[in-house]
């Protein structure tokens, strides 16, 4: 499909092209034939995307890191939470609406 945004002469469907060209040259005007294929440009942000993606499979799901420092601070009694904060969490999770 090719979208021309000059108003001037446009082509004709080879199916309509005969009749048209009988009627258009009575009237005084001529139909014209385009040569112009029909082209598409995409933006670059798929490409970022692809990017993005990529950078994001490549880290870990889950930060072994912080599971064990705070498994251990569990184990040994030394962490407390902050009951306004869990509050506040939990508050905004449900606010959230359902997970994607």
């Amino acid at each position: 499909m090719r979208i021309d945004l000059n108003p001037g002469a446009q082509s004709i469907p080879e199916s309509n092209r005969s009749s048209a060209q009988n009627t258009a040259s009575g009237s005084g005007l001529l139909a014209s034939r385009s040569s112009v294929e029909d082209q598409a440009e995409l933006s670059g942000a798929h490409t970022q995307i692809q990017a993005l993606a990529a950078q994001a499979s490549q880290l870990p799901e889950v930060r072994e890191e912080r599971v064990q420092a705070l498994r251990q601070a569990v184990q040994s009694g030394h962490y407390r939470a902050d009951p306004e904060k869990v509050a506040g969490s939990v508050l905004a999770h449900m606010m959230a609406g359902p997970a994607a």
